[in-house]
């Protein structure tokens, strides 16, 4: 593979990426009101969740795994940047790749956890017992798996990734330098997402409720725009 091939592949690694996330996401919005079903009462998520059935696993499942690409297109970038010389591109690229899969982590309760609790909880054989102990559960693993693993390290190494990549790219001749700055923009709107996270423990905690969403969005735009800039520049 020439270096024009290596190059134009990791864009587009990203391009599909940041592009295929967005069709499990919207079923998940259109059949388990994601994401603010996720502050919801215990009892709703349960139910709401064995009442989608196989479907909604499969969707998670899809939700989890379809960050491959952009795994691949970190590592790849890390190649293409490397004529740049940048004494923190290895350290950049590390920090990604174990946010990427960190947060595969996270959102991989919803298949191998989630299902059993929720089978569990609406199981009218299940003894008293055991049901009044599943809400405990449940909420231990979805503030662990969830709020530390996925929303919290995955998602602040990422912001951490994407702002270290944009002052390398910033520099190089293959990026416009506004690539840099959407990618320095996103992360200043991202990590004030976290703000959400500490309200589960701080209840007082001010919220900036839209960060999440613009963040994110923000976030899938910045490496479409990259990955189209890795495919069209011409050495």
């Amino acid at each position: 593979m020439s270096t024009k091939q290596f190059r134009q592949l990791s864009g587009l690694f990203f391009i599909v990426g940041a592009i295929m996330i967005n069709i499990p996401y919207t079923l998940l919005i259109m059949n388990f009101d994601y994401p603010d079903i996720l502050r919801a009462p215990t009892a709703e998520i349960l139910t709401k969740f064995q009442a989608g059935g196989n479907p909604l696993i499969y969707t998670w499942l899809a939700f989890a795994w379809i960050g491959i690409p952009i795994l691949f297109g970190m590592i790849m970038l890390n190649q293409v940047l490397g004529k740049e010389k940048s004494p923190f591109l290895e350290t950049a690229t590390t920090i990604g790749v174990v946010g990427g899969v960190v947060q595969i982590i996270g959102l991989l309760r919803w298949v191998f956890v989630v299902p059993v609790l929720a089978r569990l909880f609406t199981d009218p054989a299940t003894d008293s017992v055991t049901k009044a102990a599943i809400p405990a559960v449940f909420i231990a693993v979805h503030q662990y798996g969830g709020v530390i693993l996925g929303e919290h390290m995955g998602q602040f190494l990422t912001i951490i990734w994407m702002s270290m990549i944009s002052a390398i790219i910033y520099k190089s001749p293959i990026f416009a330098k506004w690539v840099a700055w959407l990618g320095w923009i996103a992360s200043a709107v991202f990590i004030l997402a976290q703000t959400e996270l500490f309200a589960t423990v701080i209840p007082s905690f001010p919220v900036v409720n839209w960060a999440g969403l613009v963040g994110s969005l923000l976030w899938l735009l910045w490496m479409v725009v990259m990955g189209v800039y890795l495919v069209k520049y011409k050495d």
